[in-house]
This record gives structure tokens, C-alpha cells and sequence, in this order.
């Protein structure tokens, strides 16, 4: 069990566990997912955490095949710059490493926000806190 499993079990929020064998030599965490689960890489989101104005960091949840716009993560936080943030201070802020980042129960509260494409889906797939979860 990971965090997040876990809180959505004491949250009673409805899931299913898909589980495959990760490969350390993929390109991409998110589409070998979308490849290995057989699904829709429309369904399938990724977690970015990003550094705002050098010192709040946020989290961005979309889609695998999409690419985060710094210029508008920025517009939409009200800040004035944004960039991804490096690793040690992702894991430190969410208690996740890189591949296996979950929006749910991260070590510490971040202003979290979400494509709007993900209210085409009844469900999404996004990572349950490891890599292959």
C-alpha cells in the first residue's frame, strides 16, 4: 500500500489498482503506462510539481501526452515565473519520487491544479505513489 492508496481507502473515493512491471529504460514514465495498461492516453494524467516565483511550489495534474506551459501555470497561479522543480525538492515536498508522483496525500499541501480535460472522463488514471502503480 502506498499514501495515497491508502487515503482514498479511509476517504471511501472509488479506484481500481492497475499494476505493471515498470521498465527503467522507458523514455517516458507516463506513456509507458498509456502502453502497458492499454489505455487511452486521454485518461491517463501525470503529476508535475513546479517552483513558483523560486520559493511556492504548486502541482500541475495533466495529461501524459501533454506538455505544461510554464507561461500559463504562471498566469493561472498569479505568480510571475514558474519551472519545473528538481528532484530532491519534489520528493521532499510530496514523499513520492519522480515516475510515481500522486496528487493524493503528498507529504505537504500544495496548491494543486488540474486539466480541465480531465472532466471528459467518469474516471482518470494517475499514478497510486510508485512507479508501475
Amino acid at each position: 500500500m502506498t499514501p495515497a492508496i491508502n487515503l482514498a481507502k479511509k476517504a471511501k473515493i472509488p479506484f481500481t489498482i492497475h499494476q505493471y512491471s515498470h521498465d527503467e529504460n522507458h523514455a517516458s514514465f507516463g506513456l509507458e503506462a498509456v502502453e502497458k495498461l492499454a489505455v487511452d492516453a486521454k485518461r491517463v494524467f501525470k503529476t508535475l510539481v513546479v517552483m513558483l516565483d523560486k520559493k511556492i511550489m504548486a502541482v500541475a495534474i495533466i495529461p501524459v501526452a501533454a506538455t505544461l506551459s510554464m507561461k500559463h501555470m504562471a498566469k493561472h497561479t498569479h505568480s510571475k515565473k514558474a519551472a519545473m522543480a528538481n528532484a530532491d525538492a519534489v520528493i521532499r515536498a510530496t514523499g513520492y519520487i519522480l515516475g510515481g508522483v500522486s496528487p493524493l496525500a503528498q507529504k505537504k499541501k500544495l496548491l494543486t491544479l488540474i486539466d480541465t480535460t480531465a472532466q471528459n472522463f467518469t474516471s482518470i488514471y494517475v499514478s497510486a505513489g510508485k512507479r508501475g502503480l
